[in-house]
């Protein structure tokens, strides 16, 4: 049977709890656990809890408690050993009585428990009683931190008058030591300024409204809250917070006017829209809270009207219409401020609104003239004689009937000027006859003006209408192309006709056709009146001969229903075409149009062929013209390649031979040559190769011309280095193909045949091979 050891935990420091997960993994090893002050025990080791105090300073080590075994005789034989966290160190053992103390101060916020093993062994054998068991020393907590508030500071804001009890904002301390032992960290939350406004709640720190508050009377409080540890007890840490209330407004006051009573003036010659004064209604409240509208009541005249400034909550009353000082000299209105947003929270305090009354003067101005009315309508019959009466416009001066008035018509330069009126009397009378046709309507303008102040000055329309008389005969719509088939049967209508009129009449128009007295009598057409302003025109006999006569005019008379009725003659042109039934419109015209010059078709035709073959001639030599162009670019260059073609009565040494020509001076590129301007080669060689002809080459004409050739080649910049030029105006002797230059010739290349040059060997295939090719492309 294993013997037990008895760990003997005394109430001091610690509090001792054993490791369960140790326990079951050694068999054996027997636990015991307690809670609170009951003690269990089992097979192995005893534990006792043990309740103490952080925070114990001593200058001696401090005692927990003891392990003892009943194996134990105080012999000194076992020996207790302890490990683990802060063994040696914060914790240590009596290893002959199993006495366990602490050394050092234990703080729970660092940590607040330790993970220890304990073990007893034989001195002697050196071997255990027991299996090391683990165990945990919890070290309780005792009240060695002040609250904290840590959200501050604090920034709030509420509604006024909002009622009592309403939520303002919430804070929280914190407190580091262990809420679940003791008070140490239970917080008790009071009110140290803010009352009577302002509670707390004691346990949440909930801050809440204690009576209603208005914001015009104070807009911000400052609240301390304070906060201590211990439910309050003595002894407690505490620690306090500052809340800033801010009290947001609210539309709980109407709007009120300072002044109950407004006076203003208005000149009688103010235009609509002028400013006339200006109203205040004062708010206690902010924003959209104090915004307010203006209203005008109790204003029979309509005179006035008023807007509201929304940036300074003004109303400005403004003039709606011009007011006389003669008809009406003082106005008196009602003007309301209402607020524009409205809580209906305080409708039970009064209407958000307020009245107040604005007496208005009208100044008397110097005005000028004033018509009796403002537009004149007049009539008067087109074709009135010259000065015949429109009307009269008649004006007074208001501030002094007896003052005279002048009237004038304002003309424009750019118009007939019709009408005229007695500056004295505004009759209106014409300068013309009218025409309706013309212009039915006429707008004047028409000034009156003060005798004693020119400046005063007034304007009325005068719109004239020019009634219309029966003074246009009616006439045809337009002009009628009217055709007849030769072969047309008595009868038949060819053509039907209307009629305008420029006149107006008010019951309508009405037109009568019929033919005219000289042509009624003819039997080729009839005139049949369709009794609705169209008549039809139809063919009196059958069969008409076109060469006998092409063209008929029939004189159409045309009345109208005016008083009194007016008669026009209209000629109606009437044309004889070759057709069975159909008439082509284009083929008739244009045997008509024959018909007037008097040309037949055969003639036509023929004129029309000459035109034709002149055209085509004429496009052929503008083509010939053409091709010639193209050709002579071709031509020059085949000439210029003529001329480059030199002639050599010596084959030479070929690419051995380096004493014909020294070439060094073109290799050298230091050589500076003076430009000298070419001349003309041709005509020069022409001119020495006669005179050679009869010199000979010992001449010294010769030799000169050889030596200037030879030094413009060689100072010719625009030589290339790699080709030389050399002109022979004499060709030697003992040449058995003869001469090949084209100088002095008198027939051109394309008349001779170079077959021969491949005759001549070798050293001439290259030269036969350019001019037979030379003589393809010239073919």
């Amino acid at each position: 049977m294993n013997s037990s050891v008895l760990l003997r935990l005394m109430v001091m420091l610690v509090q001792l709890w054993p490791c369960s997960s140790r326990a079951q993994n050694s068999s054996a090893q027997n636990t015991v656990q307690s809670s609170t002050a009951a003690r269990r025990v089992k097979r192995g080791w005893l534990w006792e809890p043990l309740f103490a105090t952080e925070e114990q300073i001593s200058l001696h080590p401090v005692y927990i408690g003891q392990l003892k075994s009943d194996l134990d005789k105080q012999d000194g034989n076992l020996k207790y050993i302890l490990t683990g966290e802060g063994a040696g160190s914060f914790f240590v053992i009596d290893e002959y009585n199993g006495k366990i103390y602490v050394t050092q101060k234990l703080d729970r916020e660092k940590k607040p428990f330790y993970t220890l093993r304990a073990q007893a062994i034989n001195r002697s054998t050196q071997l255990p009683v027991e299996p090391e068991s683990e165990f945990i020393i919890k070290v309780r907590d005792v009240n060695d931190n002040e609250p904290q508030f840590l959200d501050g500071p604090y920034v709030a804001t509420v509604p006024e008058m909002s009622p009592e009890g309403t939520s303002v904002t919430q804070v929280t301390a914190t407190d580091a030591d262990d809420p679940s032992y003791g008070n140490s960290a239970r917080l008790l939350y009071s009110l140290i300024q803010g009352q009577p406004y302002f509670s707390v709640e004691p346990k949440t720190g909930v801050i809440r409204m204690a009576s209603q508050m208005d914001r015009e009377t104070k807009d911000q409080y400052l609240v301390i809250i304070q906060a201590k540890d211990m439910v309050g007890q003595p002894g407690a840490f505490s620690a306090t917070a500052t809340v800033t209330i801010n009290l947001s407004d609210v539309n709980d006051n109407p709007p009120k006017f300072q002044q109950r009573l407004y006076y203003m003036s208005v000149s009688e010659e103010a235009p609509v829209g002028t400013t006339i004064g200006k109203v205040f209604a004062e708010d206690s409240d902010t924003g959209d809270n104090a915004a307010m509208d203006y209203f005008i009541e109790a204003d029979s005249s309509d005179a006035f009207y008023i807007i509201t400034n929304n940036d300074t909550q003004e109303g400005i009353i403004l003039l709606k219409k011009k007011v006389d000082y003669e008809s009406k000299r003082r106005y008196s209105i009602h003007v309301k401020a209402v607020n524009r947003y409205i809580d209906e929270r305080f409708l039970k305090e009064g209407p958000f609104e307020d009245t107040t009354i604005v007496k208005i003067n009208v100044e008397d101005a110097d005005e000028p003239p004033v018509f009796t009315l403002e537009n004149y309508m007049m009539e008067i019959f087109e074709g009135a004689v010259r000065g015949a009466l429109v009307g009269v416009v008649t004006a007074r001066d208001l501030d002094d009937d007896g003052s005279p008035v002048r009237y004038s018509i304002v003309h424009s330069r750019h118009l007939k000027r019709l009408f005229s009126i007695n500056e004295h009397n505004g009759a209106i009378i014409t300068t013309e006859p009218l025409d309706r046709e013309i212009a039915s309507w006429h707008n004047l303008t028409v000034t009156a003006t003060e005798t004693r102040n020119p400046e005063k000055i007034s304007e009325a329309n005068v719109y004239v209408h020019v009634l219309d008389v029966n003074d246009n005969a009616p006439e045809f719509p337009k002009n009628y192309e009217t055709f007849v088939c030769e072969n047309a049967v008595s009868g038949q209508q060819i053509q039907s006709i209307s009629a305008v009129d420029q006149d107006d009449s008010a019951e309508g128009h009405r037109f009568y056709f019929s033919l005219a007295q000289e042509d009624a009598n003819s039997s080729h057409f009839t005139v049949k009146d369709n009794q609705d302003n169209t008549a039809g025109i139809f063919t009196g006999k059958s069969g008409f001969r076109r060469q006998e006569q092409v063209f008929f005019y029939l004189p159409i008379l045309i009345q109208d229903n005016g008083t009194p009725p007016l008669t026009s003659t209209n000629t109606l042109t009437v044309t004889v075409c070759d057709c069975d039934t159909e008439v082509n419109t284009f083929y008739c015209r244009y045997g008509a149009f024959m018909y007037s010059l008097g040309l037949s078709t055969e003639a036509l035709v023929a004129v029309l062929a000459c035109i034709l073959i002149f055209l085509v001639f004429f496009l052929a030599i503008v083509t010939i013209r053409q091709q010639k162009k193209k050709a002579a670019p071709f031509s020059e260059k085949m000439e210029e390649f003529r001329e480059n073609i030199v002639s050599y009565d010596d084959e030479g040494g070929g690419e051995e031979d380096t004493e014909a020509f020294d070439i060094s001076a073109l290799r050298t590129r230091t050589v500076m040559r003076t430009h000298k301007p070419r001349k003309k080669v041709t005509s020069e060689i022409q001119s020495l190769y006669r005179q050679s002809l009869q010199v000979g080459p010992d001449s010294a004409i010769f030799r000169q011309f050889i030596s200037e050739k030879l030094e413009e080649a060689n100072t010719d910049p625009s030589v290339p280095p790699y080709d030389s030029l050399q002109t022979y105006a004499f060709e030697g002797t003992g040449s058995l193909a003869g001469s090949l230059s084209s100088l002095g010739s008198n027939t051109s290349d394309m008349d001779q045949s170079y077959d021969y040059l491949a005759n001549w060997g070798p050293h001439f295939k290259q030269l036969a091979v350019m001019y037979s090719s030379h003589r393809t492309m010239g073919d």
